[in-house]
């Protein structure tokens, strides 16, 4: 086990203990108000000012090596990652999908629920830097016996009498060695951790309404194009059974139509099977019941193609949300050291009380009836077993998990961003290759039906004409819809201000830290 300390690698088993003057001087000059109550608070006074020193590594954000550029950035890229990107498809419906999503998904909620969660968690873990009040009060009614006993009750007292009590309670665990700093440390990074999943969740969910809307309409033309070829077929193959029946072709030919007829047909319920489960699919990401998806906006081939956004490897450390997440998970782990190496030391506690007992209620708050103590206690651990070290080892076997697994985020987030710019690079290219093709087969089909009708060639070639121009024209579409998921395969991959943009349309963002009571770092 290495023997330092420096935040994001193995640290000691006994860590030196840190000290902030500023928090010292703060805390001593509450006591300094306290003038004549200095000699009872004397105790109080040093516990109090060694309360800013705590155990455990402070934590520092490990070095990142990241890559220069990207390899396949566009060269006409813009910084668009603050904006709302799905807003540049110039498309109505696709806007109204989003924020409906946005409000509804259960995902989000479910995100929102767990910060809430965590939240509460902080709150819990921080209430115990602070002194604990409360009260008590119990009235009774009792009769002692008058023979039994060490003593025989006088026969002129009243066995029976009433009691009644109330108080008024302190305690307070001084924060001597920062185990409850820590501890709140690594509360307020896992809330901050679900924070940035609760983003995470976002940043998935607009990605994927916007990929399934496109590709909703690329199985809407996808449809049409086989609903007209099915329909081109079927006029071709009705006027080869009246040539049939009048001898001008042979059944050869008819079967040969019919079966391009057939194979076109059958496109078209496995298309209408993919747009239903595709609905149903979006529809749960918007919250609602399965159901169809209105879609009254932009064609396929009319969206507009948002610009490429740009950045530098080293943004994305904060523009991520799971980045973000795995950072904060390991500000929560690394603080969980400090908290499990505090238990080496002894812990101070004061407790107090201020109330009156009395056996008449009339006379519970009077001067006679008063009661009160306060009292110091100091407790710390001389042989426990290997319980407190288990507990450290713990706690360095789960920082150290957790800095890989950030190291191991970032290397991921390089790899997606370079995978989605290579991808709307490739798609485009084919799409541009697909569309050359197109133009050529279109060109294939008319010269092979010139041909036909002047009785150069068979119909076969026809339909082989045919039969090619279908098949790429239902890629090509396919293709286009594969440009857009690309390029929102990049804005999802390069994260950025547009997620705040959709977090704070979906409500509920947690502030970000201003707790001066806080650990440091």
């Amino acid at each position: 086990m290495n023997n330092s300390s420096d935040g994001h690698g193995a640290t000691s088993r006994l860590s030196p203990v840190t000290c902030h003057p500023s928090r010292v001087a703060r805390q001593v000059s509450l006591f300094r108000l306290a003038g004549n109550r200095r000699r009872a608070l004397g105790l109080a006074l040093v516990a109090l000012a060694l309360s800013a020193c705590t155990v455990g590594p402070d934590y520092v954000r490990p070095e990142v090596r990241a890559p220069e550029s990207f390899r396949y950035e566009e060269k006409a890229a813009r910084d668009l990652v603050n904006t709302a990107w799905w807003e540049q498809f110039q498309d109505p419906v696709l806007n109204e999908l989003i924020d409906t999503a946005l409000a509804n998904n259960k995902s989000v909620q479910i995100a929102a629920a767990q910060v809430e969660q965590f939240m509460g968690q902080l709150m819990s873990t921080r209430s115990g830097m602070f002194p604990q009040l409360g009260y008590s009060g119990a009235a009774a009614r009792q009769r002692v016996t008058q023979k039994g006993g060490p003593t025989p009750l006088p026969g002129s007292v009243n066995p029976i009498y009433d009691s009644y009590q109330a108080a008024l309670g302190a305690s307070w665990e001084i924060d001597l060695w920062g185990r409850i700093r820590r501890l709140t440390e690594s509360a307020r990074a896992q809330l901050f951790a679900t924070e940035e999943a609760r983003r995470g969740v976002i940043l998935s969910l607009v990605a994927s309404v916007a990929t399934s809307y496109v590709n909703l309409l690329s199985l809407d033309q996808q449809l049409v194009i086989s609903r007209n070829t099915t329909k081109s077929y079927a006029e071709t193959l009705r006027l080869f059974e009246l040539q049939f029946k009048q001898g001008v072709v042979s059944e050869l030919q008819v079967a040969q139509v019919r079966a391009e007829y057939e194979g076109a047909a059958a496109s078209i319920p496995q298309i209408e099977g993919q747009i239903v489960q595709l609905e149903n699919a979006l529809s749960i990401l918007l919250g609602r019941n399965p159901g169809p998806i209105p879609r009254q906006g932009r064609t396929l081939g009319a969206l507009a193609m948002p610009a490429v956004p740009t950045g530098v490897p080293s943004e994305l450390l904060e523009r991520r949300p799971d980045i973000r997440q795995a950072e904060q998970s390991l500000i929560a782990a690394n603080a969980q050291i400090g908290a499990a190496k505090a238990l080496y030391f002894p812990s101070i506690s004061l407790t107090g009380l201020l109330g009156g007992v009395s056996t008449e209620l009339s006379t519970l708050f009077g001067g006679a009836s008063r009661t009160w103590s306060y009292a110091g206690s100091i407790t710390g651990p001389i042989f426990t077993a290997g319980n407190i070290e288990g507990q450290v080892l713990a706690a360095e076997g789960g920082q150290q998990q957790a800095l890989l697994s950030y190291q191991q985020t970032i290397q991921n987030a390089f790899a997606d961003v370079e995978d989605a710019l290579v991808s709307y690079q490739s798609q485009g290219q084919q799409l541009e290759a697909l569309g050359r093709q197109l133009g050529a087969l279109k060109t294939y089909v008319r010269l092979a039906q010139l041909q036909f009708d002047a009785g150069y060639t068979d119909y076969l070639t026809v339909l082989d004409a045919n039969r090619n121009l279908f098949s790429s024209e239902l890629v090509a579409t396919s293709t286009r819809a594969g440009t857009f998921a690309a390029m929102v395969g990049i804005y999802q991959a390069m994260g950025g201000g547009w997620v705040t943009v959709a977090a704070e349309r979906a409500g509920g963002t947690v502030p970000p830290p201003t707790d001066d009571a806080g650990p440091p770092g």
